[in-house]
């Protein structure tokens, strides 16, 4: 059934455990060598796998960037997207009559973005509209009602079964260094795609809030709703726009993700690991929620393969969220987030 949790956390190419500690003598060296293209190999894997946190936690801040609340309905939108992109691209080969995977990944892809656009014209004409001025609470309440809504609407219109998407991404690992490093270095292809395209998002995401007229409106409604209003902003069009846009991050997120673990009703706890990222970054800023991604995706993988022997194993479900928990007691706005000051 669709509810059949897997694993939600990416692993690391299956690879011997770090040798011991050499002993004098002449294979020092050669030891030596094998323990540090281990450790690159795993800080690599916790780079890739931060890469992709961070194209989720990037969908947190700009809804938070956009309204001042924190958008609970992420993970949900992530598995939304998934799943519309997954059924798209089986059911236009047989209502047309292609076999043409690319075509079919293509045309799905489209319609899955035009379904994020009608959800998020949806959102703002029956939802926030109607709460414009409101206390942040009620935002975030409607936020966690949203999430529900798109959970079972999503399972209702594309059913509930694991999913698969195929857009291509190579699954054969990749050797490199082989000459440097004995044995070499193992890396996965897959992951390596994957965090080249979050990586080029990351960057048009960037831009365009910092470069365009649109990108500066967002962040004065983030600022102020009344003010924004008052000088012109209109408000709905540039929510229906920032939702829109985290409805293609999400897409973007859920193909990824989909490509690498199936498409199913779990994918949407993928999106529970963004929240330390967020909580380490800081809510308003994106680079933040880059910086946060790969923060916690290194120490993860790194934790878990030298830490993880002395203390039981099982490090990296929880790493994230202790470390997000030390932050929002040593500096709760995040490394880059804005400290905000209420004078009374």
């Amino acid at each position: 059934g669709g509810t059949t949790a897997l694993a939600t956390q990416p692993r690391l190419i299956e690879r011997r455990a770090p040798p011991p500690q050499p002993s004098p003598g002449r294979g020092g060296r050669k030891t030596k060598t094998l323990t540090m293209g281990f450790f690159l190999e795993t800080l690599f894997g916790g780079l890739m796998v931060g890469m992709l946190y961070s194209l989720i936690a990037i969908g947190f801040v700009l809804i938070y960037k956009a309204s001042g609340v924190f958008n609970f309905a992420q993970g949900a939108m992530v598995l939304f997207a998934a799943l519309a992109m997954a059924r798209f691209s089986e059911w236009f080969p047989l209502w047309f009559g292609f076999q043409s995977l690319i075509l079919a990944n293509i045309l799905a892809f489209i319609a899955a973005m035009a379904v994020m656009i009608v959800v998020a014209w949806l959102i703002e004409r029956l939802a926030l509209s109607k709460l414009v001025n409101q206390e942040g609470i009620t935002l975030l309440m409607a936020t966690l009602g949203i999430a529900y809504f798109l959970d079972g609407v999503g399972q209702t219109i594309f059913g509930n079964d694991i999913y698969k998407i195929d857009v291509g991404m190579p699954k054969e690992p990749l050797m490199v260094l082989e000459g440097t490093f004995q044995g070499g270095l193992l890396l996965s292809q897959e992951d390596l795609v994957a965090a080249a395209v979050s990586a080029a998002l990351v960057v048009v995401l960037a831009i365009f809030f910092q470069k365009t007229a649109t990108g500066r409106a967002l962040r004065a409604v983030a600022d102020d709703h009344q003010a924004a209003q008052s000088i012109g902003i209109p408000l709905k069009r540039i929510w229906v726009i920032v939702w829109s846009v985290a409805g293609f991050s999400a897409l973007v997120a859920g193909i990824i993700w989909g490509s690498k673990l199936g498409v199913q009703f779990s994918l949407s706890l993928v999106a529970l690991k963004a929240l330390p990222v967020v909580i380490l970054g800081g809510l308003t800023s994106i680079p933040g929620a880059i910086i946060g991604g790969l923060l916690i995706g290194v120490g993860e993988k790194l934790s878990e393969i030298y830490l993880g022997p002395m203390l039981g194993g099982g490090i990296e479900i929880w790493f994230a969220y202790v470390l997000a928990l030390v932050f929002l007691l040593v500096r709760p706005q995040g490394l880059f987030g804005e400290k905000i000051i209420d004078r009374v």
